[in-house]
């Protein structure tokens, strides 16, 4: 399978080490680079040995199987409709632009008529599979994240207490900090959507990573469940397990046996 990659960020370079230098996906690379920063691709073009394009309209236009965004939410609005009337997959790192409605109704009629799919890791978060499940027979009552995060990785928040930075819906959520809830929106997927899916989220100056706790009710009986993330090892500001989401995602795209 030949990869295209739009970003060069953490998870993009991750994705280019693991992919291209260590072999963990058998058979598989990057083949094809887009960044906005023409000088940091251009870098990675060399290190990496993949191909670096001017414009996403010329990495789609490539031979390219599947492309993965690591970039923004902006990013997958201007150009995921793209990616997929072209009949390409696309693996989605910025799953908040699933909270607009219209946006995912329209992308969603898309993949039918070209047949590509859209796969979401599950990030920096577990549980999914019991949400879905309980969604299965709409015996899911109530889903909600409790988000806790040091002071330097929410806008504004103080940096001598504790301070609940919001408290209401995913879809509200998102729109307010776009860069540090994409969590809520793959929650809210799996399961009552993002009107219905609680978020609090909390600035904590005690603690130094982020964690996300997870209650859910339903006909099933009751979810708690709390990740608490430790950044990558070469890079403090993204979780290393959100990374490893989106590797595993490729991985499990070909499997004949697949989970949950």
């Amino acid at each position: 399978m030949r990869i295209g990659l739009i970003g060069g960020g953490n998870i993009g370079k991750f994705l280019l080490q693991s992919i291209n230098i260590d072999g963990l996906l058998s058979g598989d690379k990057i083949a094809g680079i887009y960044t906005r920063n023409q000088q940091a691709a251009a870098e990675l073009a060399t290190e990496f040995a993949v191909e670096n394009y001017s414009d996403i309209q010329s990495l789609i236009q490539s031979n390219i199987d599947l492309v993965v965004e690591a970039a923004t939410i902006k990013v997958v609005k201007d150009y995921a409709a793209a990616i997929l009337a072209s009949g390409k997959d696309l693996v989605l790192t910025s799953i908040g632009a699933l909270a607009d409605e219209d946006f995912y109704k329209n992308i969603e009629e898309i993949c039918r008529e070209s047949g590509a799919m859209i796969h979401l890791p599950s990030g920096a978060i577990g549980g999914l599979d019991v949400l879905k499940a309980a969604k299965s027979i709409g015996e899911l009552e109530s889903v909600s994240i409790t988000t806790r995060k040091p002071p330097q990785a929410l806008p504004g928040a103080p940096a001598d207490q504790e301070q609940v930075m919001f408290e209401g819906s995913a879809a509200e959520a998102i729109e307010l900090f776009p860069k540090n809830i994409n969590v809520s929106i793959i929650l809210s997927l799996a399961g009552l959507g993002p009107e219905q899916t609680g978020v609090k989220i909390i600035s904590d100056p005690a603690v130094s990573k982020n964690s996300h706790t997870i209650e859910a009710t339903g006909s099933f009986g009751t979810l708690s469940l709390k990740v608490e993330n430790d950044p990558m090892p070469n890079n403090p500001k993204t979780s290393y397990l959100a990374a490893l989401s989106v590797l595993s995602a490729l991985k499990n795209k070909n499997a004949v046996i697949k989970m949950g």
